[in-house]
């Protein structure tokens, strides 16, 4: 099935990596990719000790800023999805979780026919958890399952910039 989370609020990654736990204790095989995203935040320290699951990341340590791509943003994205691509259709994986796919999409990094054109060739027993902000209407509609997270308040609001253990 294919999970997407997306919305401008805070816990897309966070529950995704919630149904990988979840899997974890099933003993599934998990690949993570994640895209636009080159620093180790916590959760990625914590992961990478755990059986199971294989976090590969795909993006620079700085933030990737729309209609400023530069050519290592490109490559990387593209590296990313050549191994989505190929984990798809190895069938090693029980759930493959797109980090930030939603996001490479809408800044152009990737574009939607070739995902959706993979995604809807996936074996139907593979758990695909897709996440970042602004998911194409396509994807929401091939979706088994899709939630939108919303911000309502937010610490930044306030001027509190990123904190340990909670942001990063």
């Amino acid at each position: 099935m294919i999970q997407v989370y997306t919305g401008n609020g805070k816990g897309k990654t966070t529950a995704a990596i919630g149904q990988a736990i979840r899997a974890l204790g099933h003993n599934w095989k998990i690949l993570m990719i994640q895209f636009m995203k080159g620093d180790e935040y916590g959760e990625i320290k914590v992961l990478k000790k755990l059986p199971n699951i294989t976090v590969k990341q795909f993006g620079l340590k700085t933030f990737v800023k729309k209609g400023e791509l530069k050519p290592d943003d490109i490559k990387l994205a593209r590296e990313g999805w050549q191994l989505a691509k190929e984990a798809i259709e190895s069938r090693k994986y029980d759930m493959i979780i797109l980090d930030e796919l939603n996001c490479a999409l809408d800044y152009g990094l990737l574009t939607v026919k070739e995902v959706l054109t993979v995604l809807l060739s996936a074996p139907r027993d593979l758990e695909i958890i897709i996440t970042g902000r602004y998911a194409p209407k396509e994807l929401i509609e091939i979706a088994d399952l899709a939630s939108e997270i919303k911000e309502i308040k937010h610490p930044l609001q306030k001027g509190v910039v990123n904190r340990s253990g909670i942001d990063y």
